[in-house]
């Protein structure tokens, strides 16, 4: 069923790119708000000399389409394959609305997955049915430009800052870039386009792969893939990603369905996978300090609640019943029950907590507090404390085995 509709997709996106405009832009609550985020490592401080591989010839097309400087690249042009659409063929969302919660609560349901971004007092949900559709969100959370990005082939959703520096590599002061999608994959995986210098990045790292850039990596930002009935019930003042994108699509429809069943075969994914998951597994991965772990889902669904080290950083993984697939039915809030997963830093206060899954809750075994998904805590001594997020991914295991194929996988 699934290959049925990957060539309706692939048909779709090309009649609809001819009505995507490509033009650049013109420029770009009262719950507890976390503490200074913990990024992943692979964030740079520093711009890393990039190794470039030898010239040749570019991608099929790309040379038409793009004014990318294709004699930098850090990867083999042989593992860019074409995915359908062409350049902004799937068009990202460069002015993006918002509606109230009221608003989007009339054609959002509780189980819809949603991206859940916060900077400072500013709590904003994307939902995945939009998301499914344009993959990226060029928008400024908080005073923060963010981009916001999904790729429905690898599960990933995944936020950076868009503010870069070329000299450094770092996102704190520099030009702000825009993006758009290539057409292209890696490993079944997003490769986007900065409008700035048309540098290839690739989404699942957040690596520049080709042209000007290569060498250097967007800086992560927290990107949690929660359900709209959390979302909606702890940031009641929020802001959602509005339907009026300027683009007519079959929003809640899921162009994708049926392929995230786990005897299904990765699209466009001539890789090899580790046999410890089976390719279509569901993980949330977490990279710290040169250490990368995947915790499957099935693990995160018997347990709640993981305490682990990383990198020599302690964190704790919540899970959280209640958020459907969106990659499983046609109709997404139909889709099959997978959860959410988070990652928090077990150090608040200078107080490092272990936690626990107890008569259906969440508590610390410090103080018996209770806490949510967000890493709230809700009752208790701790009540209207804030957990740490930690940069985290959901994947599926192909997608991040092969960018990651030293991933330790937990076990309990």
């Amino acid at each position: 069923m699934f290959r049925n509709w990957i060539f309706w997709i692939l048909a779709t996106g090309l009649i609809l790119s001819a009505c995507a405009s490509t033009s650049p832009p013109t420029s770009a609550s009262s719950s507890p708000q976390p503490a200074s985020v913990t990024e992943s490592s692979s964030s740079p401080s520093d711009l890393i000399t990039p190794t470039l591989l030898p010239e040749e010839s570019p991608p099929a097309r790309a040379e038409s389409e793009f004014t990318t400087d294709f004699s930098k690249h850090s990867v083999p042009y042989s593992e860019i394959l074409l995915g359908g659409p062409p350049k902004d063929g799937i068009p990202a969302i460069d002015e993006p609305k918002f509606i109230s919660v009221g608003e989007a609560n009339e054609w959002l349901k509780d189980r819809e997955p949603v991206v859940f971004i916060q900077v400072g007092d500013d709590a904003r949900a994307y939902p995945i049915q939009i998301l499914i559709w344009h993959e990226i969100v060029n928008d400024t959370v908080g005073g923060e430009p963010l981009l916001v990005t999904f790729c429905p082939l690898c599960n990933t959703a995944i936020a950076f800052k868009r503010t870069f520096n070329p000299s450094t590599g770092s996102g704190q002061v520099g030009q702000v870039l825009d993006f758009g999608t290539t057409g292209r994959l890696r490993y079944s995986n997003l490769i986007m386009y900065d409008r700035q210098t048309e540098t290839w990045w690739q989404q699942a790292t957040g690596d520049a792969i080709a042209g000007e850039y290569t060498g250097a990596q967007l800086e992560f930002y927290p990107a949690s893939m929660i359900s709209w009935g959390d979302f909606k019930d702890l940031y009641p003042n929020g802001k959602v990603l509005s339907r009026d994108t300027g683009h007519p699509r079959d929003y809640g429809r899921n162009p994708y369905f049926g392929y995230d069943d786990i005897t299904q075969t990765p699209f466009l994914y001539d890789g090899t996978t580790p046999d410890q998951l089976p390719p279509m597994a569901r993980v949330l991965t977490v990279d710290l300090n040169g250490e990368a772990v995947a915790y499957p889902y099935d693990v995160l669904r018997e347990l709640n609640v993981i305490n682990d080290m990383v990198g020599g950083e302690d964190i704790v993984v919540f899970w959280a019943e209640g958020t459907a697939s969106a990659l499983d039915t046609s109709n997404i809030p139909e889709g099959r029950e997978v959860g959410s997963a988070v990652v928090y830093s077990r150090l608040i206060d200078n107080q490092e907590l272990e936690f626990e899954f107890k008569d259906g809750k969440i508590l610390d075994t410090q103080t018996s507090s209770e806490w949510n998904i967000l890493g709230q805590a809700i009752a208790g001594e701790m009540e209207g404390k804030q957990l740490t997020p930690v940069v985290s991914i959901n994947h599926f295991w192909f997608s991040w085995a092969a960018f990651k194929p030293e991933t330790r996988i937990y076990q309990p």
